[in-house]
Formats: C-alpha cells, structure tokens, sequence
C-alpha cells in the first residue's frame, strides 16, 4: 500500500527540483473552436511553439525559452524522435523538450493560445521526448548513454524526483551516426502501468519500465531486442498492443506486453517506403510517417494483425505526426523544408491531402501535438 508518509517523503526528496516560473512569451491573437496543432521550430538559438488553428491559420509563436538541438548526422530529423511535444489534455498543458539546452516547458494551453508557465531541468543531456499519464510526467534524454528523468504534476506545475532518474547506459556515439544511435521515444502505456524506450539502432532494443501506482520506475527495465529493426516510434492499439514504427526494415509491427514487460511480435508489415519511423493512431487505424519517401502509410489493425492500405504522398521529410480528438484530421510534419500538411481521414482511414503551410524558421525540427 503507498501510505500518505511515503508520498511525503517522495515530495520531500523531490523538493528543489523545480526551477522559478519563467514568464508569459510573446503571442498572436486567440483563436476560440476547430482545436489547434502545435509544432515546435528546434531553433537552436531559441525554441519556439508555433500555433495553427485546425485549418493551419497561424495563430501565435511562443518561445519555450530554451533552446533546440540538432543530433549529428541529421537532416530532416533534428532530433531523431517521437514526442518532443505532449499535449496532456485532462490538465490543459503542453510539454515541450528543448534538447539544446537541456531543458523542458511547460504551457498553459487556452484553445490555441499558450501560456509558458516553467522551464525545468532534464536531469539529463539532450532531452527528446517527454510523456505524461495522470501525475507523472517523464522526460527522455538522449545523449551521455541516455536517461528518463520523471516528475510529479502538482497543478500546472512540476517537481523533479530524483528518485525517478534512470541511466540506460547505452552505448555513446558521437560520430555521423549519432541520429541513429539515440534513443528515440518514451512513453507510457495507456493504462500507465509501464513505461517504454525505444533505442532505435544503438541496441535495437524497446525497454520497459514498470510504473508503480505513485508513478514511480522499476529499477531497471525489461529489454527485448529486436535484431536490425532500428525500433524508432511506439504507439497502442485499442487493446494496448504495442505497433512499433521500425527504421531498419521499413516496417511497422505488432506486440503483445507481457506481465515481467517482454513483447511478443504478433505481425509485421513492410511499407515499401524510407525511413518509416514515426507512427501515430486513431480508431484501430496508423498512419507511418516516411521521412525518405515523403509519405505516410496507413495500417489497419485487426486484433494485432496489421494490413497495409497504401501510401499517400504527405510532405517532404515526413516526420512526426498528430491526429485530431475527432478523429478526422492528420497533420504531418515535412522535416526537409519545414511544412506542416493537414489530410483528411476518410472510411476506413483513407488520407485526402487538405493544406500545407510552411512553419517559419522550422527546417529540421519535430515536435507535434494537437488538441
């Protein structure tokens, strides 16, 4: 049983994790209904959230005050990720990394106005994606070996525990090659009991934590490797079966996550594209983004078992992607020339290709989330 005293004592321990709340950033006017798409530029001189009502009318930017990051060997895929923004919807926040200076923010979101609220540490070097279920909020970093820094949500704000920092120890690369060989995402899993890492092709490997009921990580992770498939992006299935975005093969496949965290593969589809890696979900239906193909995939999924729809040119360097609550709309990130593409989704998850705008000052960079 977590008893209030072990909470205390949590809360304690996490005390002077916080840093001071930064103040309100420079934004553009307010836009009331429709929902919004928020995308982060990765500047490396100053971060920054563009944004866009759901038909991709700019609306603001808003500096994160920190700074982005560009991983070596990089070209659409500044930081090689998936989750640079999370939107917690139940609390009205946005989470944002700031891989060039080691930190992340967090906004107020008000319809598509945001309001930055705090700028804390990452305990870490190199933060690249950030997850958050209920309390708990964890941030990825992936430099140094790479590591999970967890806190705890109190209002809109929050508190590092250092009792939540995990090293994963992996191997260091510095060369080219450092965009491949990074970890790629964390995430929890919808019912939050585990947290998962993807290592992508420094040990072909997805690492689960399990999550206790303070939200605090297992002292160490269970590890399934899965040789030569470069695991980049995770989503679930309305069952909480893991569909993996694999950069190696080409690919997106199916996992079961036992009781001790191990996956077991339950099938595995080849996109016939590049660079598949990034993977997003709605209604038993997932769209792979194609970074060296400029498109994404849709996959329908039945019970675990994936069956490919085809291929919709999308925008070039397709990276990280978001779907809206209705369900109705894709928006796409094109790395390559820094685009923003919004699609239509039809019966059965067909992609109609609607708007595309072009992100200021965003070349590189990935980063969605959309409300």
């Amino acid at each position: 049983m977590k008893t209030p005293a072990r909470i205390a004592v949590i809360l304690a321990a996490a005390a002077g994790g916080a840093t001071a709340l930064a103040g309100p950033a420079l934004a553009g006017p307010s836009h009331s209904g429709g929902g919004a798409v928020f995308v982060a530029t990765d500047g490396t001189d100053g971060n920054a959230v563009v944004a866009y009502d759901s038909a991709l009318h700019k609306q603001g930017t808003y500096s994160t005050g920190g700074k982005g990051g560009v991983l070596n060997g990089s070209v659409a895929d500044h930081v090689a990720s998936q989750g640079a923004l999370t939107l917690d919807r139940a609390h009205n926040l946005l989470y944002a990394v700031n891989a060039g200076s080691d930190t992340l923010t967090v906004f107020g979101v008000h319809g598509d106005h945001l309001n930055r609220l705090q700028v804390i540490s990452t305990g870490g070097a190199f933060p690249v994606s950030v997850t958050s279920h209920g309390n708990a909020v964890y941030v990825l970093n992936a430099r140094d070996g790479g590591s999970i820094q967890g806190y705890l949500r109190l209002g809109s704000r929050l508190v590092k525990v250092a009792s939540w920092h995990r090293r994963l120890n992996l191997p260091i690369t510095t060369d080219t090659g450092e965009f491949t060989h990074t970890p790629g995402q964390v995430t929890f899993t919808p019912d939050g009991s585990r947290l998962i890492v993807t290592t992508k092709a420094s040990t072909n490997a997805v690492e689960v934590f399990g999550v206790d009921r303070l939200g605090g990580p297992s002292a160490k992770p269970t590890t399934t490797v899965v040789d030569g498939a470069v695991p980049f992006a995770v989503d679930f299935d309305p069952a909480g079966r893991a569909v993996l975005a694999e950069g190696g093969p080409n690919a997106v496949a199916t996992f079961t996550i036992g009781h001790t965290g191990k996956l077991t593969q339950i099938s595995s589809v080849a996109t016939g594209q590049t660079a598949t890696c990034w993977i997003v979900g709605a209604n038993g239906v997932f769209y792979a983004s194609n970074a060296g193909s400029g498109s994404v995939t849709t996959l329908t999924d039945s019970h675990g078992k994936l069956t490919s729809q085809g291929n919709t040119a999308s925008t070039p360097g397709s990276v990280d992607a978001g779907i809206n609550p209705a369900g109705d709309r894709l928006y796409v990130q094109g790395g390559a020339t820094g685009t923003l593409a919004s699609l239509a989704i039809g019966h059965g998850g067909k992609l109609t290709p609607l708007a595309s705008v072009t992100v200021p000052d965003s070349a590189g960079a990935e980063g969605i989330a959309v409300s």
